[in-house]
């Protein structure tokens, strides 16, 4: 019986690599230092974005971390989202500065001329014309002392929105390096199905190899020769099949992570590293860190605390607001006339007030205003109801599919064995001319798609795996995992 093959154990160790991505360091925009909202809020308000554009090394082989810290330097959503976070963390800053008077400044040149009629008996010509030039530079003051809350609702309303962005930049994260993942993965089965498709070029060879011996011992037909080289034939269509195959992977991996589509990438499979065996949390274990740690379910949550204070705000303007304003000048004034002298001025001007403002009356602005406000909280309650259902059918699905991933891998490890030593009993029973060529072919097509089931199902087992962190919540954070890797082998293959 054959031996099982290398290529058997290769993508056993990248869901290890996982594990480390927690702790990752260095990571850009937030990414590193990110792992709750508020965290990935302050630092969006404060970090740089990079402008440089990442390139690939084609002698390197990347890491499944190297490239996830690749993809969220580069892909275009980390961008957009991080902008986001910014933009909202920004928002608090203009919703804090209701609470501080406006200052401003005002600079008025002006000069006017006009004609004042006067009485005749006073004024022999009946009026006079005057031409008033004037300068002005003056400082406004306006302060809002008090306004029912109305400024302490749009404060909380821009919190609740920043820590809203600071949770969807988390979950960007986690996306993109889900996707990476994914591509990683998907690369590594196209690598491994090309292997599988060398492999099974060379089981076709082999039986080729034996009908022309028998052949040329006259213990087989021509027929016999012919069927054995057109599997070889298909054999080798299969082969260029996947080899295409594979380069296309890997110009969708350098996609998803953001720098110049090529095939011009390497990565990096280690060897005998072990598969996930089992799980570490049941299933209502696993909908309650989903729950309580998914971003998007923080996100739609802090939406709804700035819904709610969107409609104190709209309450708010029902109720008056004090207003304290002052302003002080500097007038200066030199009129001149075409009959008689006219005294020019340059003072110090002031002026204050304390102002109640009351709408009264507005044509149902404010009434619309508040529905508009109570419409949108209800909206964001129904979006939290409907994601975590939604997330609760994900952990769902995630668990089957992982346990199902795992009876289909220990299913293609056995179907690999049998297909092994059933093709090897039958070209061993052809060569001694005690079964038919047909049967050997038979028996290298099923090796043939064991070797294909044994890559897929390896490749799925470990993709179920990372989509079952994802669903949680927990991808690249410092909980524990959900699943328990297999005992470190031997060494032996």
């Amino acid at each position: 019986m054959q031996r099982r093959s290398n290529f058997s154990f290769r993508l056993m160790p990248l869901f290890f690599v996982l594990w480390t991505l927690s702790p990752l360091t260095g990571l850009p925009q937030c990414a590193g230092i990110a792992s709750t909202p508020i965290s990935a809020s302050d630092c969006a308000a404060h970090a740089v974005p990079l402008d440089k554009k990442a390139t690939l090394d084609p002698g390197h082989p990347y890491t499944l971390a190297e490239l996830i810290d690749i993809a969220e330097r580069n892909n275009p959503r980390t961008h957009v989202v991080w902008e986001l976070a910014k933009q909202r963390a920004e928002n608090l800053g203009v919703a804090k500065s209701a609470y501080y008077p406006v200052l401003a400044g005002l600079a008025v040149f002006s000069d006017q001329r006009f004609y004042a009629p006067f009485p005749k008996a006073l004024e022999p010509q009946g009026g006079n014309m005057i031409e008033t030039p004037l300068v002005q530079p003056e400082i406004t003051l306006e302060y809002l002392l008090f306004d029912f809350g109305k400024r302490e609702a749009k404060v909380d309303a821009a919190t609740a929105e920043k820590l809203a962005g600071g949770a969807n930049f988390i979950q960007a994260n986690q996306e993109i390096a889900f996707l990476v993942a994914s591509g990683y993965y998907k690369l590594l089965t196209a690598q491994e199905r090309l292997q599988a498709a060398k492999e099974t070029l060379k089981t076709a060879q082999t039986t080729q190899d034996a009908a022309e011996d028998q052949l040329t011992n006259g213990r087989s037909t021509l027929p016999d020769v012919l069927n054995a080289r057109a599997e070889t034939s298909q054999a080798v269509f299969d082969m260029e099949s996947a080899d295409g195959d594979e380069k296309i992977a890997r110009v969708s991996l350098t996609e998803t992570i953001g720098v110049e589509p090529s095939p011009d990438i390497m990565i990096d499979a280690q060897k005998n590293a072990p598969l996930p065996e089992s799980l570490t949390l049941s299933i209502n274990e696993l909908i309650d860190r989903a729950l309580a740690d998914r971003p998007d379910l923080m996100a739609q949550a802090a939406e709804i605390r700035a819904a709610d204070d969107e409609v104190r705000v709209a309450k708010a303007e029902y109720r008056p607001k004090i207003v304290l304003s002052g302003a002080a000048a500097q007038t200066s004034v030199w009129p001149t006339a075409d009959y008689g002298q006219l005294g020019a001025v340059s003072e110090p001007t002031w002026s204050a007030a304390l102002e109640v403002q009351w709408r009264i009356f507005d044509g149902g602005e404010r009434k619309n205003e508040l529905a508009i406000a109570e419409s949108k909280r209800r909206s964001a309650q129904d979006v939290l109801t409907a994601k975590h259902d939604q997330a609760t059918r994900e952990v769902w699905t995630a668990f089957i599919a992982f346990r199902t991933a795992q009876k289909k891998e220990q299913a293609a490890v056995a179907l690999l064995e049998s297909a092994n030593a059933s093709y090897s009993a039958s070209l061993d029973a052809y060569k001694y001319g005690v079964k038919n060529l047909v049967d050997v072919l038979t028996a290298e097509k099923q090796l043939a798609l064991a070797r294909l089931s044994g890559v897929s199902a390896r490749s799925q087992l470990l993709l179920e795996a990372v989509d079952l962190e994802f669903a949680t919540g927990n991808l690249l954070r410092s909980k524990p995992p959900a699943t328990k890797l297999q005992p470190q082998n031997d060494g032996k293959q």
